[in-house]
């Protein structure tokens, strides 16, 4: 079946294609899994966008959204989990990240439970991939392209309202003692690019970063993706740094990480709009 069917042709690179058109296959709702286990905050959120939340029989104390979600058994976090607790709930699958602790995934295979492990895409793209992959394996494609194709079109709207406004230089911090700055291997680079944005730390890898770096590159806008006391303690940090443009204007932000750092295909666009508005004032 052509992508095209979903989001309109040429939108995509011919690597993403043929990425999602890889070795995962679709199966008919009735014989994909029925008891599902997330322990990745953002594809239980992309289950429930797909309409398969009855399925889902544990998730991790950090899939938050929706707030329904935090009605599903617990079985841990997202690296540490309790495998006693998973094979209680007797999954047909679960779906794990790469932070995922590795004995724990194979102990569960050892036990013959299926375990798929998504990888964290590095933009909108890579996103989309996986919500296909994991649409493909639930049984709801139809479903997912809808979503996509709702998602891109949107983007693409704000992309053009964008273009060609000025760009402000931003560093967003997703970490603290050490620093660690999102660099060009994460989405929220692609995030901070489509709202009509540059970030100062693209060059490198997602990784720790110096406060000098940041002063040397003077910034005109500051994301911290930390909530709550921790964010606002943070922000007060950089006021230290009068002579970045970012605090001479005042331009530093505090964002939700759970919004920021494991984005659905929707959510990423909501999330771009709002950058938006910090970005250039406008929506």
């Amino acid at each position: 079946m052509r992508l095209k069917k979903y989001i309109g042709a040429g939108v995509f690179s011919c690597a993403f294609l043929l990425f999602v058109l890889g070795d995962v296959l679709a199966l008919p709702e009735a014989s994909a899994p029925q008891r599902i286990v997330s322990l990745v905050p953002n594809i239980t959120e992309e289950l429930y966008l797909l309409g398969a939340q009855d399925r889902i029989v544990g998730v991790t104390i950090y899939c938050q959204r929706p707030p329904e979600a935090q009605d599903k058994e617990r079985v841990g976090a997202v690296v540490e989990v309790n495998v006693e607790k998973i094979l209680s709930l007797q999954p047909d699958l679960v779906i794990a990240s790469p932070l995922t602790d590795h004995k724990q995934i194979q102990k569960l295979r050892d036990l013959d439970i299926r375990v798929e492990i998504f990888q964290p895409p590095q933009d909108f793209e890579g996103l989309c991939a996986g919500f296909l992959d994991l649409a493909r394996l639930v049984g709801r494609e139809q479903e997912a392209g809808a979503i996509i194709t709702r998602a891109t079109e949107a983007l693409d709207s704000i992309k053009g309202k964008v273009n060609g406004l000025s760009r402000p230089r931003v560093f967003v911090q997703i970490g603290a003692r050490p620093l660690v700055a999102a660099g060009g291997d994460s989405f929220i680079d692609d995030f901070v690019n489509c709202a009509g944005g540059v970030n100062i730390a693209r060059e490198v890898k997602t990784s720790t970063y110096s406060c000098e770096e940041v002063v040397r590159r003077n910034p005109d806008i500051i994301l911290i993706a930390q909530m709550g006391l921790a964010g606002e303690g943070e922000r007060g940090q950089w006021v230290q740094y009068t002579t970045i443009r970012a605090v001479q204007t005042g331009q530093i932000y505090v964002v939700d990480p759970y919004r920021f750092c494991s984005p659905t295909p929707l959510s990423f666009v909501d999330q771009v709009k709002e950058l938006v508005r910090l970005f250039h004032g406008a929506e």
